[in-house]
């Protein structure tokens, strides 16, 4: 069985205020052509279909519009909900779209409830485990703690047991969305914690033969039978030198897997360009990035005058600007920004704790934080689910 895996549309969210729209369109058309060309016989979208949980209308317009030309494929398609999405607004008509061929898994009480296709070797059973807010499905899956190893396990565990009920040789595929020990994360993953408890270890996924995982950007390969698409097109300039992708998986009679990485359209490619004013405007290596989206970081010891409208005489397409200059005290002048960036919303308020008292917080008062952040997720996504 081919299976087409990818995830993170992202679909209405914007590259420094440019608008993507039209590069996500290419996306789908590409998708669509994909399918076509390579004769998959399932796509697999494995969560954060829209950037936020309200999206603007024309990315729900460009949604319907590809969900009405896999249907006329006849490709079935299984889509979970990311973090991102409203798993309510995305679940509304599933039943209903369902019967079109379109399985949309956003109720965590339908994790063991597969989409069950066959080949010629039997059936492939693929299950949808939408991203799980540990404090709000804890109790409803028995997980002895509220934290995503504990419900993800949890889940995995109805999985294999409802695997477990059926034919000898069955198959099995598992889309989830979440943060797996061992991927590597970028800039533009919003409300992630790197590196802390939310990270789950690639075993939760034992017993079933492929884990198609979305959230990370970067396609990446955690082991043979656990993977990350990554987002189709990139969305911060930490993605620079990935290679957007989609993994087009050949499924074996008995489980073995085969994957080939499928490349997505590029709009427009990214630089990070980093040096003095003068240098990046003169030298001749720099013309190569003249059509790119460029960040630049300017390091002239003294800020040179009016450095965006000189940039952009060269490189029309520059977004972002930024100054490191030579010579400055590493205490940083670091901008506040930069002091922040990859840390956790719990490593920053520690760091706050020990500037405010002069000493680190104590275990008890991690804790404490700790569990003050996730009540807080807890009460955001509670009330997202009330709208």
């Amino acid at each position: 069985m081919r299976l087409l895996h990818t995830s993170d549309w992202h679909l209405g969210r914007s590259f420094h205020r440019v608008n993507l729209l039209g590069a996500q369109a290419a996306f789908v058309d590409h998708l669509v052509e994909t399918v076509r060309e390579h004769e998959v016989d399932a796509v697999l979208v494995a969560g954060d279909v829209y950037d936020r949980a309200v999206p603007p209308l024309p990315a729900v317009e460009l949604y319907d519009r590809a969900l009405h030309r896999l249907a006329d494929l006849g490709v079935p398609t299984v889509m979970i909900s990311g973090n991102h999405d409203s798993a309510r607004r995305l679940g509304v008509g599933a039943g209903l779209i369902g019967r079109a061929g379109i399985h949309l898994r956003t109720d965590p009480e339908g994790c063991a409830d597969p989409v069950v296709l066959a080949d010629v070797h039997g059936d492939v059973a693929l299950y949808g485990l939408p991203y799980l807010e540990p404090a709000l499905v804890k109790d409803r899956f028995g997980a002895e703690k509220a934290s995503h190893e504990a419900v993800l396990g949890a889940a995995m565990d109805l999985v294999r047991a409802d695997l477990a009920d059926r034919a000898p040789g069955t198959r099995s595929v598992v889309l989830a969305h979440a943060f797996v020990t061992g991927g590597q994360a970028s800039d533009s993953e919003r409300d992630i914690a790197v590196g802390g408890v939310e990270a789950v270890p690639a075993s939760v996924f034992d017993g079933v033969d492929y884990a198609a995982l979305g959230h990370l950007h970067g396609c990446q390969t955690i082991n043979e039978r656990v993977r990350y698409s990554g987002s189709p097109l990139a969305y911060s300039f930490s993605e620079a030198d990935h290679r957007k992708s989609m993994w087009l998986i050949e499924l074996g009679a008995a489980g073995e897997i085969t994957a080939e990485r499928v490349d997505t359209p590029v709009p427009r490619p990214l630089a990070r360009l980093r040096g003095r004013l003068e240098a990046l405007l003169e030298e001749s290596s720099y013309a190569v990035y003249e059509n790119s989206w460029i960040e630049a970081t300017l390091t002239d010891p003294v800020r040179p005058e009016d450095p965006m409208a000189r940039l952009t005489a060269r490189f029309p397409h520059t977004l972002s600007l930024a100054f490191d200059p030579e010579g400055r005290e590493e205490d940083g002048g670091a901008s506040y920004a930069q002091r922040l960036k990859g840390r956790s919303d719990q490593e920053i308020a520690e760091d706050f704790v020990a500037h405010v008292r002069g000493g680190v917080a104590d275990e008890a008062e991690r804790a404490v934080l700790r569990g003050a952040f996730e009540d807080v997720r807890a009460d955001d996504s509670r009330q997202e689910a009330r709208r």
